[in-house]
Parts: C-alpha cells; sequence; structure tokens
C-alpha cells in the first residue's frame, strides 16, 4: 500500500486531536501535533515554551501575531525587527519539519498551516474538520469536562488565534473550503464514522493513477 499523508485543520471543539490521533493509528502513521513544535525547540535549541509562545494555537497567538503584522512590511532599508526575526525562524523551523514528516513516510499531521505547507503534494490528503459553534461548544464541554462559559472563551481564542496565523503567515482563509479536499462537520457525526470517511479518503488518494 503507497503510503498516505494527512493534514487535518480543525476548529476548537471540532475533536482534530483525537480523530487525528486514531486515523494515524488507523492508517499505521505518525501522529504529529505537539510533536512539532516539540521537534522544533530541539531544531533551534530553544526551550518548549518558547517554541508553543510561538505555535498557533498559543493563547498568546493573537496580540503576537497582530503585533508583527505591523511590523511584517518594514521600510525600504530598515532591517525587520528582531520578533519578526524570531517569528520567521520558527515558522520556517516549523515548516520543514512539516516536509520531512511527509516525506519520510505515512503521517497524519494536525494544524501548523500544513495543507498549505504541502500544497498539491502527490498523495497527500488535505482535510478540514469544523462544525456550528454550538455544537463545538458542546463537544469541547464533554471532552474537557469544563462548563459552557470556559467552552465558549476557549472557542473564541483558540479560532481567533488559528485564522491569525494562518492569514498572516501565508495570507489565507483557513475557512476556505477551496484549501481542502475533504470538509467534514465532526460535530455531526462520531470520531469512529469520521475516521472511517478520511481513512478511504486517504487510501484514495495514496493510492497511484490507474492505468489504461
Amino acid at each position: 500500500m503507497a503510503r498516505s499523508v494527512v493534514t487535518i485543520s480543525a476548529s476548537y471543539g471540532a475533536s482534530g486531536s483525537q480523530i487525528g490521533r486514531e486515523l494515524a493509528r488507523r492508517l499505521g502513521a505518525r501522529f504529529f501535533d505537539r510533536a512539532i513544535p516539540a521537534e522544533v525547540a530541539r531544531r533551534l535549541a530553544v526551550p518548549l515554551e518558547r517554541a508553543l509562545a510561538h505555535d498557533e494555537a498559543a493563547p498568546s497567538g493573537i496580540a503576537r501575531v497582530l503585533h508583527s503584522c505591523g511590523s511584517f512590511m518594514p521600510w525600504p532599508g530598515q532591517p525587520p525587527s528582531p520578533s519578526e526575526i524570531g517569528e520567521r525562524a520558527f515558522r520556517a523551523e516549523t515548516e520543514r519539519v512539516i516536509h520531512e514528516a511527509a516525506g519520510a513516510g505515512a503521517a497524519v499531521l494536525l494544524g501548523r498551516a500544513a495543507a498549505l505547507v504541502l500544497g498539491d503534494a502527490p498523495g497527500t490528503l488535505h482535510v478540514r474538520l469544523d462544525g456550528p459553534q454550538a455544537r463545538r461548544v458542546e463537544q469541547a464541554m464533554r471532552a474537557e469536562g469544563i462548563d459552557r462559559k470556559t467552552a465558549r472563551h476557549r472557542l473564541r481564542e483558540s479560532d481567533r488565534a488559528r485564522d491569525a496565523y494562518v492569514r498572516h503567515a501565508y495570507g489565507a482563509d483557513p475557512h476556505d473550503h477551496q484549501l481542502y479536499h475533504l470538509v467534514v462537520d465532526s460535530t455531526a457525526l462520531d470520531p469512529a464514522t469520521c475516521v472511517d470517511l478520511l481513512t478511504l479518503a486517504a487510501f484514495a488518494r495514496s493510492e497511484p493513477p490507474a492505468h489504461g
């Protein structure tokens, strides 16, 4: 069987981690989520906490990204700020980790705008997991054992941070369905059914073209 590489973009409360981890097990693939910033930290020889601060889901991500947007295009002859250099270095290393993970064998990559990083790489399936906010809040409450107010706050902050990361870093809208081969409402389907769908799609994408 040809190797399968799947990227998953998941909004908060869409069960991205649960579905991605089970999909990786089903495909016999490695699952990359927190392993990505951990590897970036190792390569850049910085504490994991610093790599996580630059990660797409960082709680401080909104303020950080909006701040860097103001200095993203310096005046001619003006060097980029130290914060912008740091931002670019972390993003570049994250992209290298994603490319290497995809090239090393079967892999399921959650977040980090991996669909945009890998683009039209052969045999790669790009997936978006989403759903209505109210149902995502309900799923988050059950999965994390939190109350409704906390779930709503986390949804608002997480979605804004991830959206800002993708828009700022790649000039794209993570809600654009054209970025993905498959868009699934993972609040309307149970995780097992989602994994079944993604497994079939991954096999279909990983198969070589038929020869007539």
